[in-house]
């Protein structure tokens, strides 16, 4: 199955603070926040959203398209990409721009804040689907990128006829409830967590039963709780997360999801063992500093899910982690 991946391309700039930020803020002055936070390190990683899910989606197999754009100084992360299996054909560099960077400090309770520069990220919209994806893809992924270029690679999958997944995440703070819900509707796939799902109704004034009559499949991330599955008309499924015993850095592990997820569906496994392979992925990336530090190994993938949700369960999965499983 060939999955176009349209979104970020970035570089993480990752800190932690030993503390906690609720400890900093002071009730009476919040109209007035002015905080420094000293970190005790710093990493420089690989990222945005796109290049995260392709990235998991090589590591698993696949040969995904990735579609954004970049700065001049993508070079060394173009090499990265592409030894790990992603097509980078359809990645467009910026004449003056340089590649998008997402800043980010995680507390004690891996609680976040961040700031994105968007940079090359802004000419996203010029980059046609249609000519960028000179073999026809089964599937294209719409994650958070340059609203423009959401809703026109959106509007071109639903041109060509080509399925699409949504996944606007961080990106649904900025969009009108009437963007929101062009993104959303009719797509094979919608991609939350369980805040996003609570806004995507809030923005678009539907109720979660609107939504959920819009698209294929509705897949909620819940963090440690694990994932919901939801279909009109259906009983919702919900997978326990795969336990994680101490949680290196949460950054990207959505993402991870997301390409486990895919990548088991694309090789025409239930929902379930979707789920279950998408969460075993998931915490192989909390194990990792950077949404791109982990090695989807098959061996391991499979000893998590055995050890999660048992044999059986492992056993299903070798149409994609092969006899490991």
């Amino acid at each position: 199955m060939r999955i176009a991946v349209s979104g970020s391309i970035a570089t993480d700039h990752l800190m932690a603070f030993p503390g906690r930020f609720t400890d900093q803020l002071i009730p009476d002055q919040l109209a007035h926040i002015s905080l420094s936070f000293l970190v005790d390190d710093l990493e420089v990683r690989r990222g945005g959203v796109a290049a995260n899910i392709a990235y998991g989606l090589g590591q698993l197999g696949l040969t995904p398209l990735l579609v954004g754009s970049v700065g001049l100084d993508f070079g060394p992360y173009e090499i990265w990409l592409k030894e790990q299996g992603v097509d980078t054909g359809a990645v467009r560099v910026s004449d003056t721009a340089q590649t998008a960077r997402f800043v980010c400090i995680t507390d004690q309770d891996s609680n976040q804040i961040a700031a994105f520069y968007a940079g090359a990220m802004s000419e996203a919209r010029e980059i046609d689907l249609a000519a960028a994806a000179q073999d026809r893809p089964d599937l294209v992924l719409v994650c958070a990128n340059d609203p423009a270029a959401m809703l026109r690679h959106t509007r071109q999958a639903t041109g060509l006829g080509i399925p699409f997944a949504a996944d606007p995440s961080q990106q649904l703070a900025r969009l009108t409830g009437e963007e929101a819900s062009e993104l959303v509707d009719g797509a094979t796939w919608l991609f939350t967590n369980e805040y996003e799902a609570a806004l995507l109704a809030e923005r678009t004034g539907r109720t979660r039963e609107d939504i959920l009559a819009s698209v294929g499949t509705w897949v909620t991330t819940l963090g440690e709780r694990g994932v919901r599955i939801e279909r009109s008309g259906e009983s919702e499924l919900l997978v326990p997360a795969v336990p994680c015993g101490h949680v290196t850095d949460p950054t990207g592990a959505g993402d991870g999801f997301r390409a486990g997820f895919l990548a088991a569906s694309a090789a025409g496994l239930p929902l379930l063992a979707a789920g279950r392979l998408g969460c075993a992925v998931a915490a192989s990336v909390l194990d990792t500093v950077g949404p791109q530090g982990y090695a989807a190994d098959p061996g391991l993938l499979a000893e998590r899910v055995r050890d999660a949700y048992g044999a059986e369960a492992a056993a299903e999965l070798r149409p994609v982690l092969g006899r490991d499983a």
